[in-house]
Order: structure tokens, then C-alpha cells, then sequence
């Protein structure tokens, strides 16, 4: 199984699209989560991204990220759930009350959020970081620098999750127990190894920077990749399929 964002292979109709087409669609999806508050709308959303997983065979990887931004999205549920007062009264507060529509909001709020995340970290699992950068430099003539800090800020991700992984295993090796205790000792050990992972990625950064310019990194344009992107009917499908997501999602929010 691969790592965190790490590439995998495939003949999926999704490995196989337009990498320009693969990022518009997730972007026009997102937007399409962000625009309605339905939750049924919501819903849809969420199962239409499971299933996209399940076709290029990513399931896990989306269960994992669908688990992650979860726990993230529950911080932010608690908060809407403390400070947004509506619907019937459910549980009386000094500064207001909970309500069931304070409870509804946030659950929107969840599913929105993981809804979003799952095609758009999907696109980096079936499609190479090479491809993401030169489809943008050629097919949107976007400045090479900028589409190549994009995608190795992606590409270090990983990296310095596996840096982080193996510093804990070594100071695990010295006897630390990360496991034992509160979230509070768990916070206390954890701040001193970002000292050797800062270390590590500093050092990573100065190796990748001197590497991109002794192959010509500032020389680098639109004319300099060999590989073609074309558009196939079926890249210009699932576009429009994303256009109409968006489309009935501002509906909905204006009917509602």
C-alpha cells in the first residue's frame, strides 16, 4: 500500500485524464460542497466521492483521509455547536444555547469538509507530480517556478512525515513511550523532535534547490517539456458533470 500522497498506478478512467482536467473537476467539486448547506445535496457529494475512490481503487487511502479530516472537522463542529444558537433548545448555555439547528449545522459542517477533501487529495494519488506540473506550465502557460512549488510542497509532505516517523521510532528505540499519557505529556514530547525535523527538512530543501539549478531550473517554460496534454472527450465530460454539481449546488442555496 502506498504512503501519504504517493502515487499509485492504474488504468483508471481517473489515472487517465487530462491532469489540468483532474484538478479543475476536484476544484469545481469542492466549490460545488462549499456553495449548498443541504445535507442531502451534501451527502450525494460525499457518496460520489467514495465511489470515485473505489473506481481507481483508492478506497483506503479515502477512508484514511475521510478518518483525518474528520477528527479535524470536529474541533470546528464543537465550536459552530458553542457559539451558533438556533433551532429548538436542546441544552441551555450561559452565553446562549444549543440548539438542533446549531447541531445540523455542524454535522454539515463535517460532511462539507470531508466531502471536499476526498477528490482533491485523490488527484495526487493517480496522477504523477511530474505530470501536475508540466500539464500546468503547457496546457495553463502557468510560470514554471510557481507550478513546481506547488507540487514539491505536495511531494515533501510524505518525506517529512516519514522523517518525523522514523525520529519517533529512534527515540522510541531510547525508551520515550509516546503512547503513555495525556494529549498534554503527548504535545511535551513531541516539540523537541521538530528541532531534528527542522534539521532535516532544511537540509532536504538546500539538496533539492541546488539539484533544480544545476538541470536548468530558470531556463524552464513552456516549450521545455517534451510530453503532450490533449483533452479527450471524456476529460471534457467529467468537467462539465463538475459544472453542473456547482450549478445545482447555488441553486439549491438559492431555493433554500
Amino acid at each position: 500500500m502506498s504512503s501519504f500522497l504517493e502515487y499509485v498506478p492504474g488504468t483508471s478512467l481517473l489515472h487517465r485524464m487530462n491532469p489540468v482536467a483532474k484538478l479543475a473537476a476536484a476544484a469545481l467539486f469542492a466549490v460545488a460542497c462549499f456553495c449548498s448547506s443541504n445535507l442531502v445535496f451534501l451527502a450525494v457529494l460525499l457518496a460520489v466521492g467514495f465511489a470515485l475512490a473505489a473506481t481507481c481503487g483508492m478506497m483506503r487511502p479515502a477512508i484514511g483521509l475521510a478518518k483525518a479530516v474528520f477528527a479535524f472537522s470536529l474541533i470546528l463542529a464543537v465550536v459552530q455547536i458553542l457559539t451558533t444558537s438556533s433551532g429548538a433548545v436542546l441544552v441551555e448555555l450561559p452565553w446562549g444555547y444549543i440548539g438542533t439547528g446549531s447541531l445540523l449545522a455542524a454535522l454539515t459542517t463535517v460532511v462539507r469538509l470531508v466531502a471536499a477533501a476526498i477528490p482533491l487529495f485523490l488527484v495526487f494519488y493517480v496522477t504523477k507530480m511530474n505530470d501536475i506540473t508540466n500539464a500546468v506550465v503547457k496546457v495553463l502557460h502557468v510560470p514554471y517556478k510557481y507550478a513546481f512549488t506547488f507540487t514539491s510542497t505536495i511531494h515533501f509532505i510524505p518525506l517529512f512525515m516519514n522523517d518525523m516517523k522514523g525520529i519517533m521510532e529512534a527515540q522510541t528505540a531510547r525508551g520515550v513511550e509516546f503512547d503513555a499519557g495525556g494529549i498534554v505529556r503527548k504535545v511535551r514530547l513531541m516539540v523537541p523532535l521538530c528541532v531534528p525535523l527542522l534539521v532535516s527538512s532544511v537540509r532536504k530543501t538546500n539538496s533539492a534547490a541546488i539539484a533544480a539549478e544545476v538541470r536548468g531550473f530558470n531556463l524552464r517554460g513552456v516549450a521545455s517539456g517534451y510530453k503532450e496534454y490533449p483533452f479527450a472527450g471524456y476529460d471534457v465530460a467529467v468537467m462539465a458533470v463538475a459544472i453542473a454539481l456547482v450549478a445545482c449546488a447555488v441553486t439549491l442555496g438559492i431555493v433554500l
